[in-house]
This record gives C-alpha cells, sequence and structure tokens, in this order.
C-alpha cells in the first residue's frame, strides 16, 4: 500500500525571518553624537491595530547634500560630509510593535526628469505573512518641497498624511499602518 503526498502549500515568510538580518548598530544611519541627529521612531500595526512584533524596517536615504555614495547615483558616487553615514538602517520591531531609526535629514534630490523630490527616506518593511517587502516612504512635516515632489503628487490627498512624520520630542514619529483603514500608502517597485 502506498501513501499519498499531497501538494506541499504556499507559504508566507515564517517566524525567523530576522534570524542573521539584524546586527547591533543597524538603526544607526549616523553614529550617536553626530551633528543634527534624531530618532525615527514608530509602530507598526495590522489591520486591526495589533502591534506585529516580529517585522523588520529597512531604510535607505540620501545624504543632507542629497548624494548618495553609490554608483548608481547618476551624479557619481561622493562620500557623505558627514562622518560615519551610512545612508542604511535596519531596525527590528519589539513586542509591541515599535521600531527606531537614528538619522540626520536627507537632501533633496533630482529625477531623471529635472524635477527635484523632496528629501525623504525610503522604507522596507519585512515580516512574518509577507512574500514580499512593503516599500514606502517617510517625508518631513515641514518642507516646503513636499508640494511639487513628482511621487508625493502621485497619492491620492486623501492618503497623503500617511507618509508624512510627525514631530517628537528627539525626532520624528512614522506609524505604518499594514492594512485597513488609514492604511500607509505602499509603492510597487
Amino acid at each position: 500500500m502506498s501513501e499519498r503526498l499531497d501538494v506541499t502549500p504556499a507559504q508566507t515568510v515564517g517566524p525567523y525571518l530576522h534570524i542573521g538580518l539584524s546586527w547591533p548598530d543597524g538603526p544607526y544611519v549616523v553614529p550617536e553624537g553626530t551633528p543634527g541627529a534624531f530618532w525615527i521612531r514608530g509602530r507598526i500595526v495590522d489591520g486591526t491595530g495589533a502591534p506585529v512584533g516580529d517585522a523588520m524596517v529597512e531604510s535607505w536615504q540620501a545624504d543632507p547634500d542629497g548624494h548618495f555614495d553609490h554608483p548608481d547615483d547618476p551624479r557619481g558616487a561622493r562620500a557623505a560630509t558627514v562622518p560615519g553615514f551610512r545612508g542604511f538602517g535596519r531596525a527590528d520591531t519589539d513586542a509591541e510593535g515599535w521600531y527606531a531609526l537614528h538619522t540626520v535629514r536627507p537632501g533633496p534630490l533630482p529625477t531623471p526628469d529635472g524635477e527635484t523630490e523632496a528629501p525623504h527616506l525610503n522604507l522596507s518593511v519585512f515580516g512574518r505573512g509577507l512574500l514580499h517587502r512593503l516599500v514606502t516612504r517617510i517625508y518631513f512635516p515641514d518642507e516646503p518641497a513636499n508640494a511639487a515632489d513628482p511621487v508625493l503628487r502621485t497619492v491620492d490627498p486623501g492618503r497623503r498624511d500617511t507618509l508624512v512624520a510627525r514631530p517628537a520630542a528627539d525626532g520624528y514619529r512614522f506609524d505604518i499602518r499594514l492594512q485597513g483603514e488609514h492604511e500607509t500608502v505602499f509603492f510597487a517597485v
């Protein structure tokens, strides 16, 4: 008698996603004590408002002059003028869904079409239940260039506030809601 084996069901990312992906200085885009540095803190919640305690956020940003020390920068790679600036951060969430990134404000970026993007951070969100990363942006509330930003202009005006951080005592707060009412805007990239 032979045993019949069923097809293995499709799987989402499991609870061990973060193993090997975090490191002690991960949330530090710049070292502590960097002039002008601040924290971006926020919570990641699911569609019911429950905290997502096993997610990870990655940030990628330009330096304060709007440059990347990367060969894909069309203006040429250039080291940041801020000592220790990495342009990249990675933060796990705690049991209550909180994450934190220590950074400096990025500069505006030129687009290939000759426009200018407002200062922003690109974020990728990884977590259990997600097959692919979710990509969003953090804009700053007091930035006049937000009104002309070519990416922000493509977002429904009623949802743009999900991409704008709020001032906080030590920097900014940026919460991420994965679905449901007030879901954060995510971009298909």
